[in-house]
């Protein structure tokens, strides 16, 4: 059991920010409030700090990308792997969990990579800890634009433009709905039954709206998303996203679960990616459609969320609303806010302390990372 004391507790919920004591025991947060108990507790005096949930990265492939160009997370076999699954691609024991942590991420939303137009399912995975996988499946992997465009041109096969990708996409969610159909038609006679198929059962939570579409796109590919979205009646999620601000009012449309931004670099590339628009950030937020910032590790920098989250509050965001960008906003998305991204009784202790708070001064240090009530990470005096 442990009792954070007197720190300035960010929670991200209804409480707002408050000073107070954090009680966690059993991996849970327990308790909040004004000097609570300590008896047979280790407590950290969080006096003069910064305390806040976890982070969370709601786009990463840390733990299926080794070094030397290795990778477990691209099956670039088939514009279509719907029944890949990144939960058998990662590797537990990867470093990259260790810099995670050391940038205040506790989870990170583990996705296929994107060689792929369907490319398989996704899951939500702690950093450290004994049950590290948080939920299964979050999301199914798909993919616009120059990643599925650069596999398979190659190859001299569909989809080569992205026509040829719309329709591969258009024509993978019709099989998976006629394949629903005839299972409900067969009313579990097993000789009427179609042939099981596990790419198409992946499928079914998506056309059910269990679990969105993850979709790697940019730009004026968002809108092909949103079309084909609304013609299949589904949720996605637009990841990457640069140049959302082009389409503030398409974007609020129902079907869009959530726009995860970045991540953001020294350099753009031609067409999808040549623009960079981190004011689209709070001008989504105004707008009330739910926007997140993402690491796409272990591609990205170490600092990265740090890095967007700034740059969010430089072009006008509120640093608390930034905050929830990784936090709150993030689980939200990927569907994961009934365990982490508030401080919240009854949810996983997954917390952070800092000297400053991170969205609002560059010079903030992290110095404490719990997970499931677990001291990780401590940062040496």
């Amino acid at each position: 059991m442990y009792v954070i004391k007197n720190g300035l507790l960010y929670t991200m919920d209804q409480q707002g920010v408050i000073q107070a004591d954090l009680r966690i025991e059993n991996g849970k947060i327990t308790g909040i409030g004004k000097n609570l108990p300590i008896e047979g507790a280790h407590v950290i005096d969080a006096a003069g700090k910064i305390v806040t949930p976890g982070f969370v990265d709601p786009h990463s492939h840390i733990g299926g990308f080794g070094g030397n160009g290795e990778q477990d997370l691209n099956e670039s076999t088939n514009p279509l792997t719907p029944e890949m699954d990144a939960y058998h691609g990662i590797d537990p024991n990867s470093t990259d969990f260790d810099y995670a942590i050391r940038q205040g991420i506790t989870t990170s939303c583990l996705a296929p990579g994107s060689a792929n137009v369907v490319g398989g399912w996704v899951f939500a995975y702690k950093s450290a800890g004994k049950d590290r996988v948080v939920k299964h499946p979050v999301a199914l992997k798909g993919a616009m634009g120059i990643n599925p465009k650069g596999v398979y041109s190659k190859k001299n096969q569909t989809p080569m433009t992205r026509m040829g990708i719309a329709h591969v996409m258009r024509g993978y969610l019709r099989k998976v709905k006629e394949y629903m159909d005839k299972k409900e038609a067969a009313a579990g006679d097993p000789e009427k039954m179609p042939a099981y198929d596990l790419g198409l059962e992946h499928g079914i939570p998506v056309l059910k709206k269990e679990i969105p579409m993850k979709i790697h796109s940019y730009m004026h590919d968002m809108m092909t998303v949103l079309e084909i979205a609304k013609e299949f009646d589904i949720y996605v999620t637009l990841d990457h996203a640069n140049g959302s601000s082009d389409f503030y009012e398409e974007l609020q449309d129902p079907h869009v679960k959530g726009v995860i931004f970045g991540p953001t670099s020294n350099s753009l590339f031609g067409g999808e990616g040549g623009k960079l628009d981190y004011w689209c950030l709070k001008g989504l937020e105004e707008r009330g459609v739910p926007a997140a910032v993402m690491t796409d590790g272990p591609v990205s920098v170490q600092n990265m969320l740090i890095f967007e989250m700034g740059e969010a509050v430089r072009w006008g965001m509120d640093p608390v609303k930034a905050l929830g960008m990784v936090t709150c906003t993030s689980a939200k998305i990927i569907g994961v806010e009934d365990r982490v991204g508030s401080l919240t009784v009854g949810k996983d202790a997954d917390v952070l302390i800092w000297t400053k708070l991170p969205t609002e001064y560059t010079d903030a240090i992290l110095e404490t990372v719990l997970i499931d009530g677990e001291v990780v990470f401590q940062k040496e005096a």
